[in-house]
């Protein structure tokens, strides 16, 4: 697998079960930096993923030196003060293990983690009168750039669970 979702201690339990609808929808792999604002077997959590907890893989760490201990790769980091957007890095390398890295929903990553990564720190531009978008859209954003690159690796580009024809029925 090459992509990875790295939630640096997300707060909403609704946002990281949409992205684990989104990663159990394109086969990336979720990583859950601790202390998370709610429990896994959260009810709202189950619900916004449409029930895809169980597809999903995912990790918990209980910090973020135990996560970058155990996770070699490419580092992505989405933050609202990086200053290119998520487009103008090179995904192409599907043998690359690379971990798109975003923030809690209040307060993001911690700078002193971002000094460190400067050079790889991108986000989606938008207006300047608007903080940020929603946690789960960005994630979905920035995972199907990836996926763009890579032109869907592993993906269905038909409909499968009704049938491919089944607007023709």
């Amino acid at each position: 697998m090459s992509v990875h979702v790295v939630l640096y201690r997300p707060e909403i339990p609704q946002n990281t079960g949409n992205i684990m609808r989104t990663c159990a929808a394109t086969n990336a792999k979720l990583h859950l930096i601790e202390p998370l604002g709610f429990r896994i077997n959260d009810k709202y959590l189950k619900r916004s993923s449409a029930n895809n907890v169980e597809k999903v893989d995912f990790n918990l760490y209980l910090d973020w030196e135990e996560f970058e201990e155990k996770n070699k790769g490419e580092y992505v980091f989405l933050t609202r003060y990086g200053k290119k957007p998520p487009s103008e890095h090179n995904y192409k390398d599907t043998n690359k293990e690379i971990y798109l890295i975003f923030g809690r929903e209040s307060t993001g990553i911690p700078k002193e983690i971002l000094k460190n990564h400067i050079e790889n720190c991108y986000r989606l531009p938008m207006v300047e009168n608007v903080r940020s978008l929603n946690l789960s859209n960005v994630v979905a954003v920035v995972v199907y750039e990836v996926l763009r690159q890579q032109d869907y690796d592993g993906l269905s580009k038909k409909e499968v669970i009704k049938g491919e024809n089944f607007i023709y029925d």
